[in-house]
C-alpha cells in the first residue's frame, strides 16, 4: 500500500465524501476511486459502504483507520524533525597515505570551520584496494597517486601530474652536482617504501629495464620517517615531489638531478557514477573546482 492511498482514505473518512475529498486533494473523483479500489484489492476487504451520496466505514475500514492514524502522525513528526534538524552527515574518503598527510590537514581545518557537524572518516590503503572499496560503496571518494586509471563505472573529477624524484640531504655533496649517474646514485644507502607501493614498483621496473637493481637499506611505509632519516644524511629516497614539499624537513632536503630520468604519476580523485551525491560530496567537488584539493 502507498502513503497517498492511506492519506486519501483518511481524507474521505474526514469529509465523508468521495467528491469533497477528491476536490480537497486535487484529484479527479475517478482517480480517487481508483486509489481506494486498489487499496481494497490489496487488503482483500471493502473499506466503505456507498449508499447514494452517503459514505460510511465498514468494520475493516474502521480497523484500518484506527491503525494508520498514529502511523501517519509519526511520519509527519519525522518529516518535521528532518526538515528542522537534518541528521549528521558523514563523508568517507579513501586515500593513500602520502596524499592524506599532505592534503588532509587543510581539508580537516576547512570542514571543522565550515561544517562542524560533518563526520569525516578516512581509510588508508593501496590504490587497488581503495578502488575496490569504492565499487562496493564502502567509501565516497578515492584519492590516489598512480598511472592514469579509467573505468566506465567511475567519475574522475581530478587528474594532476606529479613528479616522482630522488631526494637527498642538503648536507650530501651529491645533491649539488649538476648530474649524478643513476648507477652511482643507487649504490648509495636508500630508504624506500615497500615494493607494493606503485611508485616503488615503477622504479624497480625502470631499473630492471636498464639491467639495474636497487638494494634498499630500509623499506618502510612511513614517508615521514624516511625523510627524517634522509635529512640526517643517512641516505637517499625516491618519493613524490609533493611529499618532500609538504614535509617538516623540506628545508633540509634537495632533489638529486639524474640525467635522462623522468618519472611521474597522476593524482586522481574518483567517485562511483551510481553514488548519490551528498552535500559533503558536493562540497568536495566545489573544492576541486576551486583548485583547493
Amino acid at each position: 500500500m502507498e502513503l497517498r492511498q492511506l492519506r486519501s482514505f483518511l481524507k474521505i473518512v474526514e469529509l465523508q465524501s468521495f467528491s469533497k475529498a477528491a476536490k480537497d486533494l486535487g484529484y479527479s473523483q475517478s482517480a480517487l476511486s481508483v486509489q481506494i479500489h486498489g487499496l481494497e484489492q490489496e487488503l482483500g476487504v471493502r473499506l466503505f459502504d456507498r449508499m447514494g451520496k452517503q459514505v460510511g466505514l465498514t468494520q475493516p475500514g474502521k480497523e484500518l483507520c484506527q491503525r494508520i492514524v498514529p502511523v501517519l502522525h509519526q511520519l509527519e513528526e519525522i518529516r518535521v524533525v528532518m526538515q528542522e534538524k537534518p541528521p549528521a552527515e558523514t563523508l568517507h574518503l579513501g586515500m593513500i597515505q602520502s596524499l592524506c598527510k599532505c592534503k588532509m590537514p587543510k581539508l580537516i581545518q576547512f570542514f571543522g570551520e565550515n561544517y562542524p557537524h560533518m563526520n569525516l572518516t578516512i581509510t588508508l590503503d593501496s590504490p587497488s584496494a581503495l578502488l575496490d572499496k569504492m565499487d562496493h560503496n564502502q567509501v565516497d571518494f578515492v584519492y590516489i597517486l598512480d598511472e592514469k586509471v579509467y573505468n566506465v563505472k567511475w567519475e574522475k573529477v581530478l587528474e594532476e601530474k606529479e613528479d616522482i624524484v630522488f631526494i637527498g640531504s642538503i648536507d650530501s655533496p651529491l645533491v649539488y652536482r649538476n648530474e649524478v649517474a643513476l648507477e652511482e646514485l643507487i649504490s648509495q644507502p636508500f630508504f624506500l617504501t615497500e615494493k607494493e607501493d606503485n611508485y616503488r614498483r615503477a622504479l624497480d621496473q625502470f631499473l630492471a629495464s636498464k639491467n639495474l637493481e636497487i638494494q634498499p637499506f630500509l623499506e618502510v611505509g612511513d614517508t615521514d620517517f624516511i625523510l627524517d632519516m634522509v635529512q640526517r644524511s643517512m641516505g637517499f629516497t625516491f618519493l613524490p615531489r609533493y611529499v618532500m614539499e609538504n614535509s617538516y624537513y623540506r628545508d633540509k632536503l634537495k632533489i638529486v638531478n639524474v640525467p635522462g630520468f623522468h618519472m611521474h604519476m597522476y593524482r586522481q580523485l574518483f567517485y562511483h557514477k551510481n553514488k548519490w551525491l551528498t552535500s559533503g560530496m558536493k562540497t568536495i567537488l566545489d573544492l576541486v573546482e576551486a583548485g583547493k584539493l
